[in-house]
């Protein structure tokens, strides 16, 4: 699988711009045996339906988003720098001096160097607003040849192996989850269920929003990365879920209050199963849920997350244990869950 979010994590597709990855998915969905059917909605969304052994007696769809963070052109300079913003959540402080690509063309995120600051300059990173991407440009013409306004800026960042089975790259938020749920659309599950792939996750769950209006399932399941705070100088009681720790299932965020009993069955599942599972220790962030949530009829909902470090930056890391671990929940879930005993 390691393989898999390698390739899913290299592929370009900020939120809007997610028709490469969908193109990937479906490539390596379309010959899949239990895979009944592939469509892509108005929006971009992938949804894949799986037929099951029998069929399922509650609607579940699990999904994964194919957006990641990055930025977009939105001015060229007489002497050709380019002018971007954020797409998504994305701090200054991880895009200063980055490097980037805009319509494979490769830039430098810049500013003033140090010894052109003057007193806080010195010591305060730039807002996105000052920064310019350099791309060996040397006016608004040359540079006009290349890149347009509205184009897409993505972060250049190799996935690279860190230590014993820990390992960095860009868009794990949330190429792995889309990893995990290509890997369960390889067997064929106990009961029918539906796969999703959603779109622009990252401003605001706009493709999670249409895909539960049209499924109306009475379970989703989402599948996303999570922010761990386990580093350096983070107390002990700050550091949210750790690295290592095994799939993140939540019980609140600042989008979702979530099921009560779903998420009681699901530690006990993951218990019982002897797979380690953490839950976040604050309320904070959201993610596909908030939207399945309410969509339609409602849903109840969970999220099973991987914990990850430095998220929404060009060096998300993960553990390939929780990868593992997350997987085997997920597979218990996807063919237990349609037919848990609970009123819906």
């Amino acid at each position: 699988m390691l393989d898999t979010i390698r390739e899913l994590s290299d592929i370009e597709g900020i939120s809007g711009f997610e028709d490469m990855v969908a193109a990937y998915i479906h490539e390596r969905l379309k010959d899949a045996p239990a895979v009944e059917s592939i469509t892509v909605d108005r929006i971009g969304n992938c949804i894949v339906h799986l037929k099951g052994k029998q069929p399922a007696p509650h609607r579940v769809v699990m999904a994964a988003h194919m957006d990641e963070v990055g930025g977009i052109v939105t001015g060229i300079t007489d002497d050709g720098y380019l002018r971007f913003d954020a797409v998504g959540g994305v701090m200054p402080a991880v895009v200063y001096a980055r490097r980037v690509s805009v319509n494979g063309h490769i830039g430098v995120i810049g500013g003033k160097a140090i010894h052109q600051c003057k007193d806080k300059e010195k010591t305060t990173v730039p807002a996105i607003a000052d920064m310019r991407i350099d791309i060996g440009a040397d006016s608004r013409e040359e540079a006009e040849r290349v890149v347009r306004l509205g184009d897409a800026v993505y972060f250049v960042s190799e996935y690279t192996n860190l230590g014993d089975g820990r390992f960095k790259a860009k868009a794990l938020d949330d190429r792995v989850g889309c990893a995990l749920l290509l890997q369960l659309a390889k067997t064929q599950p106990e009961y029918d269920v539906t796969l999703t792939f959603t779109v622009q996750e990252e401003v605001g769950l706009r493709g999670a929003t249409v895909v539960g209006n049209t499924l109306q399932p009475e379970y989703a399941v989402v599948i996303d990365a999570t922010t761990a705070a386990d580093t350096a100088g983070v107390p002990t009681d700050k550091q949210v879920c750790r690295v290592g720790g095994g799939p993140v299932v939540s019980f609140m965020d600042r989008r979702t209050l979530y099921d009560h009993e779903l998420y009681t069955h699901i530690m006990s599942l993951a218990k019982q199963n002897g797979i380690s599972a953490q839950t976040k220790t604050t309320i904070a962030g959201g993610n596909d849920a908030g939207a399945f949530q309410t969509a339609g009829m409602g849903a109840k909902v969970t999220a099973v997350s991987l914990p990850c470090r430095y998220i929404h930056s060009p060096a998300c890391v993960l553990d390939a244990t929780d990868v593992d671990a997350t997987y085997r929940l997920l597979e218990l879930l996807m063919n237990t869950l349609p037919a848990w005993n609970v009123t819906v």
